[in-house]
């Protein structure tokens, strides 16, 4: 008795069943994620959808970007206070 796919009575792996569900991403949707995450506001119902739709490595590669361009801004900003006298 096969499955059709060689396999004799093995019901499917949860691993696969996950993989099945997940549909890729946009770009948009995981920067959308991140820039949330990062503001601190989620709702549970986006949540359990980013969890089976983004790609985990997208969203360590997209919070690695977006927290080096905060980074950037905050120091050009300092720079910027600092050159234009307002601190002092």
């Amino acid at each position: 008795m096969s499955d059709g796919n060689g396999e004799l009575g093995r019901a499917p792996d949860a691993r696969h069943e996950r993989r099945e569900r997940r549909r890729p991403a946009s770009f948009k949707r995981t920067l959308l994620a991140v820039l949330w995450s990062f503001f601190g506001v989620r709702k549970s119902k986006d949540l359990e959808r980013d969890v089976t739709e983004l790609n985990p490595l997208h969203v360590v590669i997209v919070g690695v970007i977006v927290a080096a361009v905060f980074v950037g801004v905050l120091f050009a900003l300092v720079q910027w206070v600092i050159k234009s006298g307002i601190a002092a």
